[in-house]
């Protein structure tokens, strides 16, 4: 039998099949349990009365008192008709003005009435009126919660248009929560919510959609975001915890040859950072368990060689290790890097992507059918079915997040017997609260240290206005021999928009730096594969002084002598970003120029991104402040419903400190009790249970 909460929402009165439809499509929500989830973002005080002549067209949503005095159609029967309803208070009076529903809405309202007036002050022809304000007789049975804080909860223009006004959210929130009176089953335990003083879950859902005043508000939200972080805490935690005592990971007991060979002929020392970070994972290879590791490291820190000696570790212990990179330039780029660290040594080594030939896939696949290839460097080509491994040992993804959770979980499955290690990397740096999110059952290493001799990339901002001055310093530098990127925003490769961006950048560039006496290559994604390897190529070899691209090139591109990159409308561009695009300068002994080009007029938070870019080139400074201007989702191209975690009501970039609290709490049950066996904690363990059937399991991907 389907519980109150699991019943589809078409049963409730006022929405039916058709609008229960239109809700399924525009916010997912399916059942009652669903639309007493659809939590609201922000509240609106009504417990203040403005008169009409305190009103500003500046203010945000103001409610008034008066008397309908008026109601007149102005161009009735044309396309543009609309009702005006003027209504008066002792101070003056005000138009309402309602351009749907007019027959209705006219029908409905009564002259020489009393209304109170919700709405946001628009200024129309130099006067101030409400465009479809809502509009109540005064002491008429309201909602719960109507005469203080009123809920506004998140919609479409779909559903607007459709008659979702936010009184008609309010309504149905309200006969759901009737129906539910008694169903609501609580999710935390007595003893915890005792301990931590949190209010019981029915009364929190009550008071989250209409509460009685601030403070049962504020108890509500805490309530119900520390359940939500707790449980993704809970859940991460208990895998690692199985993992940590699951002796079930390949050990690696030996470093020989292969790893000492190759750290022996390092034409450069480690830095101290790259060192810890080895000593971290060379802990977990030879322990027994399987290693899931997350490697954080700003771009340029070293992370492809902490990789590479973790892989010779594998080879030193009889086993294959591969590498897997999310784009071709990039797997390239790897392949390239670790073939210079082993040109002496004989570890067989691969590259596979989409672009390798017939013949030499058809031989990789026999070398490492037979063990005799050891290390594999590839794009998701590796995940294929024909790709089989004679003993895969360890497993290294780079960019993780570029990753579908399905494409990594195939890595997973070749094997047979014990899992390979498994390690992530990655050069966007990750506020700590949405590593803990993402990645909480991994253990996480930082190479926090750049190796010495580089220098941080020296960061300017420039209007569009001043083109000529960022054209005469290219030419400078171009003439000192150095090499120049330009980047146009690309938001999807196929939008128009930027690509004829990019196109009349070319042009602007051409003429600009004019043949022969500059040489200037273009990448964007519009091109073919070819296409862009010839001009990529004739960059990367110096025979183009300046390459005009998209993002395309914000990772994988390695040009030691290109010491420019100018961002074109940087503005559209979010922090992390703009960081990971600079780091393809400052990768050699010169020092390094970043010239961020925007139009003349910049909002509030564009001008506070491009100033924090030119304050600090530290990747976690960078990483924190775009999450909390952007939010958590941005920063891993996902809205934040898009997280391995649909989360209803927390919020990573503000709700940090209940994050912590809420792993401190899971940790602190699960040192005590670590498979949740104990009577008091059977609901947190049936809790667990029943979440996991809406999510994937994150221990088996990494």
């Amino acid at each position: 039998m389907v519980s109150v909460w699991d019943t589809n929402i078409q049963f409730l009165p006022g929405v039916g099949p058709k609008r229960a439809r239109e809700l399924d499509k525009d916010l997912n929500i399916k059942t009652f349990g669903d639309l007493i989830q659809h939590f609201p973002f922000r509240y609106i005080d009504r417990t203040r009365f403005y008169a009409i002549n305190q009103i500003d067209p500046e203010l945000a949503y103001i409610q008034l008192r008066g008397v309908v005095r008026d109601m007149k159609i102005i161009g009735a029967g044309s396309r543009k008709q609309r009702l005006v309803v003027m209504i008066a208070d002792p101070t003056g009076t005000l138009d309402l003005v309602f351009f749907k529903g007019i027959k209705w809405i006219k029908d409905k309202i009564k002259t020489d009435t009393e209304y109170i007036v919700f709405g946001k002050p628009t200024l129309f022809n130099g006067k101030i009126n409400l465009v479809h304000p809502d509009m109540d007789i005064p002491d008429s049975q309201g909602l719960p919660g109507i005469a203080g804080l009123q809920a506004v909860y998140s919609s479409t223009d779909s559903l607007r248009d459709k008659g979702f006004t936010q009184k008609l959210f309010s309504r149905l929130v309200s006969q759901t929560l009737t129906r539910l009176e008694g169903h609501i089953r609580e999710t935390l335990p007595d003893y915890l919510l005792k301990h931590l003083k949190l209010m019981p879950r029915a009364i929190a859902l009550e008071e989250i959609h209409f509460p009685k005043d601030l403070k049962n508000l504020q108890a509500a939200q805490t309530r119900l975001k520390f359940e939500e972080l707790f449980y993704i805490q809970l859940g991460l935690l208990r895998q690692r915890s199985f993992r940590m005592r699951a002796g079930d990971g390949i050990p690696f007991p030996k470093v020989a040859e292969a790893f000492n060979e190759c750290y022996r002929k390092l034409p450069f020392a480690l830095t101290g950072a790259q060192k810890r970070v080895l000593r971290e994972i060379r802990s977990d290879l030879k322990s027994g368990r399987q290693m899931n590791r997350l490697l954080q490291g700003d771009v340029g820190s070293g992370k492809t060689l902490v990789a590479l000696l973790s892989a010779l570790i594998a080879v030193d212990n009889g086993y294959q290790a591969c590498l897997m990179a999310p784009t071709e330039i990039l797997a390239n780029q790897h392949f390239n890097t670790i073939s210079k660290f082993l040109k002496d040594q004989d570890i067989p080594t691969g590259l596979l992507t989409g672009s390798t030939k017939p013949a030499e896939r058809k031989k990789l696949h026999e070398n490492l059918r037979d063990g005799s290839l050891k290390l594999l460097i590839g794009t998701h080509a590796l995940i294929q079915d024909t790709v089989i491994f004679h003993n895969l040992g360890l497993v290294v993804i780079d960019e993780q997040h570029r990753f579908g959770v399905e494409q990594r979980a195939r890595l997973w499955e070749k094997t047979n017997g014990s899992p390979p290690h498994i390690m992530v990397m990655t050069a966007t740096p990750i506020p700590r609260t949405l590593a803990m999110t993402l990645y909480g059952d991994l253990d996480v290493s930082v190479i926090d240290e750049l190796p010495p001799g580089r220098q941080p990339v020296q960061t300017i901002h420039y209007p569009a206005s001043r083109r000529s001055t960022v054209y005469s310093f290219m030419r400078k530098q171009i003439r000192q021999g150095r090499q120049v990127y330009i980047v146009y925003p690309l938001i999807r490769e196929s939008e128009k928009m930027d690509y004829e961006n990019l196109e009349t950048g070319y042009r602007d560039i051409t003429a600009a730096f004019p043949a022969p006496l500059y040489s200037v290559a273009v990448v964007h994604g519009q091109q073919k594969m070819e296409n862009k390897a010839f001009d990529m190529n004739m960059f990367v070899k110096g025979q183009a002084q300046i390459l005009v691209a998209t993002s395309v090139i914000e990772v994988g591109v390695d040009v030691p002598n290109a010491t420019v990159m100018v961002i074109e409308s940087a503005e559209r561009f979010g922090l992390s970003q703009l960081h990971q695009l600079r780091g393809r300068v400052g990768r050699g002994a010169e020092t390094s120029y970043c010239i961020l080009m925007t139009g003349n007029a910049l909002s509030k938070e564009a001008k506070e991104r491009l100033k924090l870019m030119c304050e600090t080139n530290n990747g976690f400074e960078i990483a924190e402040a775009d999450m909390r201007l952007r939010g958590p989702g941005d920063l891993e191209g996902t809205a934040q419903s898009g997280l391995a975690f649909d989360l209803h009501i927390a919020n990573l970039a503000k709700d940090g400190q209940i994050l912590e609290w809420a792993r401190m709490e899971a940790l602190n049950i699960l040192n005590e009790d670590p498979l949740l066996e104990s009577q008091k904690n059977r609901l947190l363990k049936e809790q667990l249970e029943v979440l996991s059937r809406h999510t994937v399991d994150f221990s088996k991907i990494s």
